[in-house]
């Protein structure tokens, strides 16, 4: 989302009817069989997340006004990503965020359902004044690491573009500003403007003043060590609930900060695909503050989500708890986004 927060919407969420947006993402998912060997579907109830103040999920159409404003999607195939680890990344780290981004592409061998892939086709869904649709496929086309932190441990909203610049001028990435996207990943020691206060993620476009072009970009921290219990929620929970509240859940693959970041990735390569330019898909009239196809469903899961719900998703047999399956085997949970289709919320792990 451009220039504003990323914070669930739990507070929402209370006031919302879900049995639409159950009913209609379930009606989108009557041809698939859900893969849930070794697992069991389940529904928490959690504490709802501190700085939460945000009212952009609605879960019926009559309160939604997502309209197209004849601006660009990302319909070029593929769509590239370069990736900036800015900070020190372990080389497990960068596999799972890659194998995540790897996950959404059609596959000769498709991940099992729910999948990544099939979560996708709803962003595909989306389309430009000429009917050309987002594309399908995005492929990590080049990677550039920052370990000596080249812009210092603490980042504003402009030196973020900074970073992108010294990766483009220094070589490492070329100028694509046709069907590229510039992914900058913040390590858990990097503080960044409004992290943790407003933020988990922001999507914008680069100013030529600044990089030398207008070029899509996104950027999330690992909030880890900083701020779990707002940016990996789920898998934290606030800390005044003390020792009282539900417990925070496993994530899928051993690592909160990792773990949580993903959802957040998700969600920006969803709105920046969709509204590149902050001139596309969006509701609200302010293009400086739109509501997103990510915001409108921040918070759910899955079905029977609202109301402090999160929604079905899945437990396996070690307790980690997932929504979706992607390449080599991994699991991930990720936030539904809205169909245009259904004019509701949807995910591939919807039940019948």
């Amino acid at each position: 989302m451009p220039l504003h927060h990323f914070i669930f919407s739990f507070l929402t969420l209370a006031f919302c009817a879900t049995s639409s947006v159950a009913a209609a993402a379930a009606a989108a998912s009557k041809e698939q069989t859900l893969n849930t060997q070794d697992a069991e579907f389940f529904n928490p109830k959690l504490p709802p997340r501190t700085l939460s103040y945000s009212k952009r999920f609605e879960g019926s159409s009559n309160l939604v006004d997502l309209r197209y404003h004849m601006g660009p999607v990302l319909s070029s195939s593929p769509i590239n990503i370069y990736l900036i680890w800015y900070g020190r990344w372990s080389l497990s780290q960068k596999l799972l965020i890659k194998d995540f981004i790897t996950s959404i592409s059609p596959s000769a061998t498709p991940s099992p359902s729910p999948s990544v892939s099939e979560w996708w086709k709803t962003v595909s869904l989306y389309t430009d004044q000429t009917g050309a649709n987002v594309s399908r496929t995005l492929v990590v086309a080049k990677e550039h690491s920052d370990t000596r932190y080249s812009h210092g441990y603490h980042l504003t909203r402009l030196s973020v573009q900074q970073v992108i610049a010294t990766a483009v001028k220094a070589a490492p990435f070329p100028v694509d500003h046709r069907n590229g996207i510039y992914l900058i990943l913040t390590s858990h020691d990097v503080t960044v403007q409004d992290f943790c206060r407003a933020v988990c993620g922001f999507h914008y476009f680069t100013f030529p003043s600044m990089v030398g072009y207008t070029m899509p970009y996104a950027w999330i921290g690992n909030s880890g060590k900083q701020c779990p219990e707002v940016c990996a929620y789920p898998f934290a929970v606030p800390g005044y609930m003390g020792g009282g509240g539900p417990g925070a859940l496993l994530p899928p693959n051993g690592d909160v900060g990792l773990d949580g970041m993903i959802s957040v990735i998700a969600h920006e390569l969803a709105e920046l695909t969709t509204n590149p330019l902050v001139n596309a898909w969006y509701a609200g009239e302010d293009p400086t503050a739109p509501t997103e196809i990510g915001d409108l469903c921040e918070g759910l899961y899955g079905t029977g989500g609202g109301g402090g719900y999160i929604g079905q998703i899945i437990r396996d047999r070690k307790g980690r708890t997932y929504n979706m399956n992607g390449n080599k085997g991994r699991k991930f949970l990720v936030q539904w986004i809205w169909s245009p289709a259904l004019k509701a919320c949807a995910g591939p792990n919807a039940l019948d």
